[in-house]
Formats: structure tokens, C-alpha cells, sequence
């Protein structure tokens, strides 16, 4: 090495020392503030992981059914898991190969085959047992609370018909059609007059009152789509051609409460922006909604009825 780098090397080397030594205090500090850090990340944790593991919940009976489902299979999961990776390391260490040892020749163990055979028969009746009984509460919508929606003329809480709609035990439940559309859903009330032209509609918001068993009937108009809002329950497919149902009920203390969701099923380019979107209000509120929306349409439909006539005048006049 020549003097010249020697030197140079000698500067470098200080002027490090020196910048260690003037960083030195905000390095302290940086210390100084990293427990503290962690305490925060420890405590927005389950926020930022809720329902990492497990279906969103929240919003539905159906739902967090769903929930507490995968959370006891979880549990069952873990423990097994843990159970056989602790006997596995416990094995590793207790029979690793020694130096001068001959293995034990171990031609089989009756009583611990057995043991496990039936230990994991008693897991799997178990975990049947628990999904069967809350398959039942998942798939059948209960009643309406007491004061929940009812329309005046009784036609907005129906008697579900046909085998595979659920129907409440006593068919108190508000009925709404889904419609899939590329790349919007709509929402159709029916008002039970048996013509579905002047039901009150919206698009990309749904409005329902809290309280109340409500049951769809999805469909599509075009391809196929798929509706899931997750804290109120499983998805459902929307295909052209064919009906499926899905329910919910979204408690009081829920009212305000915008559920989010969107197309779960793959249906075209805009299928990432075909969102949906689920309102609970109370039932003042959501009779409101109702009137509101049927003052809109019925000005639209006289609006159009104007144009109309005005066209056809036009026409008319045009061929005199």
C-alpha cells in the first residue's frame, strides 16, 4: 500500500468515526423509540388482522355462524399441528443417531396404531357433528324481530314458494331480486302486484331495514357473476338462466351501517369496478327510501310518457 492510500484510507476511516460519533445520539433515540414502536404494532394488530384467518363477520346470524365455524375447525387444525410437530422435534432429539448406538428394530405398536386411528375417526365425528348443527342455522333465515319492516299491504313480506328458496318459520321476511348486469347490480322491491314494471329499483346500493329477515333471489341478465357482501354471509353465483337464493339479517345496532362487497366471479373487463353495496337503516327510514323512490320513478315514467307524445306529434306533423 502506498503512503497515498494509506492516507486516504487514515481520512476515511476518521471521518467514519466521526459521523458514528455525531450519529450516536440519533441512534439512541432510535432505540429509545423502538419498544414503543412495537407496543403500537402489537396493538393495531388485530385490527389490521381482523378476520385474516377466518370469513368477515359482523353483520349477519348466517355470518358469523360461518365465522365461529372456521374457528373451531382452526382450532382443531392447530392442535393437531402442534401435536404432532412437538412429538416429531421430541423424536428428532430423543433418537438422533449417536455415535457407536444401534437402532431399536421396531416391527409395529398395536395399541398406539390403534389409538391414533380412532383419535382422528372422534376428531372427524366431532367436526361433523358441529357442521351439521350450524349448517342448519346457515342455510334457514330466521324470523323478523318484533317491529321489524312490514309493507301496509303485507305484499313486501312474503311466503317464500318453491323447494329451494329459504323461507323464515313463520315467511315474515322482505323479499329483494339481485340482477347482475355488466357491470352494475340491480336492486328490484317488489310491491306484490305480480308486475314487476313499476317495483321500485336502485342500482349499486342496496337499502334494508335493520331487524328484518331479508332473502334474495340472484340472477343474471348476461354472464355469469357472483354476489358477496363477506360480513353478511357466503357468496352466491348470479347465472342467466337460473336463480339461486341467499339471506340476511342485519341486527339494530348495526343501523347506519354500509356493508361493502362486488362481483366475485370473474365477468369482463370491468369486473373489478362492479362493487355492491349494502345500507342498513331503520325501518322509518327505509319505508321513506321506498316512497322516495317511487315519487322518482313515477315523475320519470310521466316525463317520458310527455316526450313520447311529443315524438309522436312531431312525427304526425311531419307526415301531413
Amino acid at each position: 500500500m502506498s503512503p497515498r492510500q494509506a492516507e486516504v484510507g487514515a481520512a476515511f476511516g476518521l471521518s467514519s468515526m466521526r459521523a458514528a460519533v455525531a450519529n450516536a445520539p440519533l441512534l439512541r433515540r432510535l432505540l429509545g423509540a423502538l419498544p414503543l414502536a412495537l407496543l403500537a404494532l402489537a396493538a393495531l394488530t388485530p385490527l389490521a388482522f381482523a378476520d385474516a384467518w377466518s370469513p368477515e363477520s359482523g353483520g349477519s346470524p348466517n355470518a358469523d355462524d360461518i365465522d365461529t365455524l372456521y374457528w373451531v375447525t382452526m382450532a382443531v387444525a392447530l392442535v393437531v399441528f402442534f401435536g404432532v410437530e412437538a412429538i416429531l422435534f421430541y423424536s428428532l432429539y430423543k433418537f438422533k443417531a449417536r455415535k457407536g448406538a444401534v437402532a431399536a428394530q421396531i416391527r409395529g405398536n398395536t395399541r398406539l396404531e390403534i389409538g391414533w386411528t380412532v383419535g382422528a375417526a372422534l376428531i372427524l365425528v366431532v367436526l361433523a357433528v358441529f357442521t351439521f348443527t350450524l349448517l342448519d342455522d346457515i342455510r334457514n333465515p330466521p324470523d323478523s324481530d318484533e317491529g321489524a319492516y312490514q309493507a301496509s299491504n303485507g305484499s313486501s313480506v312474503l311466503v317464500a314458494a318453491g323447494p329451494n328458496k329459504p323461507v323464515s318459520p313463520s315467511g315474515r321476511q322482505l323479499e329483494i331480486d339481485v340482477n347482475g348486469q355488466q357491470y352494475l347490480w340491480r336492486y328490484t322491491y317488489p310491491d306484490g302486484d305480480r308486475n314487476p314494471l313499476n317495483d321500485v329499483f336502485s342500482y349499486e346500493e342496496m337499502v334494508v331495514p335493520v331487524g328484518t329477515t331479508v332473502v334474495l333471489s340472484i340472477r343474471a341478465q348476461d354472464v355469469a357473476h357472483s354476489w358477496w357482501i363477506p360480513k353478511l354471509g357466503g357468496k352466491a353465483d348470479a347465472v342467466p338462466g337460473y336463480t339461486n337464493f341467499a339471506w340476511f339479517k342485519i341486527p339494530p345496532e348495526q343501523e347506519g351501517t354500509v356493508f361493502t362487497g362486488q362481483c366475485a366471479e370473474l365477468c369482463g373487463r370491468n369486473h373489478a369496478n362492479m362493487t355492491a353495496r349494502v345500507k342498513a337503516v331503520s325501518v322509518e327510514d327505509f319505508e321513506a327510501f321506498l316512497a322516495g323512490r317511487r315519487r322518482e320513478i313515477d315523475s320519470a315514467n310521466q316525463t317520458a310518457q310527455q316526450q313520447r307524445e311529443q315524438l309522436e306529434r312531431a312525427r304526425t306533423g311531419a307526415q301531413e
